[in-house]
């Protein structure tokens, strides 16, 4: 009887999928994890997204090398979104439905991210530490989102701080990307700016994925902005900077991390020269910083910039969250261990909590001189 009850035992097990064990989760086998990446590989923002992986690759594969994460290959499945909604939201369905990835990670943009959030969240799988710096993905808090990055609202208060304070500059404009990533840098300058009693000067839109910069140019000439905060990617920001020199237009100009300094220099050549960037990452080319001495040791110098620095320093993160998941990573369980993480990343302190989804808010700011990203505390 108890040699019939426990065949019955095991006929019930072997039809729920599972013998002795429980079910593994997608994108878990016994010898990987399969983790997703969305990005631009191709198109007008594609120097983002082939920085990103290219510096989340070389830590994983020095992690692989060494024997993965509790035994399993941190396998990542990499995917061209072109930085355009549509293709990104089909690429994050892909990657959940027929990849069957555990996780998804280094997504870069915000527009990209407004398309994928809804869907990973819906399927319960993780979205880690996206190349945005969007208030939607930290507040309210998203269960399934987490952001290594400082926000745009923690980098617009350093760029305003700096022109209202060291520069004394009040006469404010904007120029941002016709979409949700201009509308999110408009709300941290807008805010920034709020708060010192000032308020937008002037402001000029242009179409994402385009250098269609000539009407929001007009603009500016004509009104004579001291400053201008730019909001966009690297090809149009270096349209603007050219064109703006042959105008005559005379305004400092700024921007976020988002641009990517190394492109933005490439296709500005000297007009790039005295454009300040907020950077969330510190100098990829100083050896003296604990972290980025850990980057050199596994990214040669072609390859060293700030958005390799980055996805470096993503992958350092999540390798972590994944050893505290333990020899049967769940889902659930990465999400339990990053609301519980504060670690150094190679000294740059990281800490997550239930309330707060985001890891870091260190904004470093520096200008381009001599077709190079120096700190400003160091001009």
């Amino acid at each position: 009887m108890q040699k019939l009850r426990l065949a019955a035992l095991a006929l019930v097990c072997c039809s729920l999928g599972w013998a002795g064990s429980a079910v593994a989760e997608d994108g878990v086998s016994a010898s990987a994890i399969k983790i997703g990446m969305a990005n631009a590989t191709s198109g007008p923002a594609a120097g983002l997204g082939l920085q990103l992986r290219a510096g989340a690759k070389a830590y994983l594969d020095k992690i692989n090398a060494g024997g993965g994460v509790n035994g399993r290959a941190v396998a990542l499945v990499s995917v061209d979104d072109a930085y355009d909604p549509l293709q990104s939201a089909a690429a994050t369905r892909a990657l959940i439905d027929t990849d069957k990835v555990f996780a998804l990670f280094g997504y870069v943009g915000t527009p990209t991210s407004t398309a994928a959030v809804p869907i990973a969240a819906k399927a319960g799988v993780p979205y880690l530490f996206p190349f945005s710096g969007a208030e939607f993905l930290r507040n309210p808090v998203i269960p399934v989102v987490f952001n290594f990055r400082a926000s745009y609202f923690d980098e617009t208060e350093a760029l305003v701080a700096h022109l209202t304070g060291a520069l004394g500059v009040k006469k404010i404009a904007l120029f941002i990307q016709d979409d949700e990533f201009g509308e999110a840098g408009k709300a941290g300058v807008v805010r920034a700016l709020s708060k010192r009693r000032l308020s937008v000067a002037l402001e000029a839109r242009y179409s994402r994925n385009t250098i269609d910069i000539e009407a929001g140019l007009a603009r500016l000439k004509s009104q004579a902005p001291e400053a201008v905060i730019f909001i966009g990617t690297y090809r149009p920001l270096a349209s603007l900077v050219k064109k703006a020199g042959q105008a005559g237009v005379k305004a400092r100009f700024l921007t976020v991390s988002f641009v990517g300094s190394s492109e933005f220099i490439k296709h500005a050549g000297d007009a790039g020269n005295g454009v300040v960037i907020s950077q969330v990452m510190p100098s990829p080319d100083d050896g003296a910083d604990p972290l980025v001495k850990l980057y050199h040791a596994d990214v040669l110098p072609a390859a060293r910039n700030y958005g390799s620095l980055e996805g470096y320093a993503n992958a350092m993160i999540l390798v972590e969250a994944l050893r505290r998941c333990g020899r049967e990573p769940t889902r659930a369980g990465l999400l339990r261990a990053l609301e519980q993480l504060q670690m150094n990343a190679g000294g740059m302190p990281v800490a997550f909590s239930a309330q707060r989804h985001q890891g870091s808010d260190r904004v470093y700011l520096t200008q381009v001189k001599g077709g190079r990203v120096t700190p400003v505390d160091k001009l």
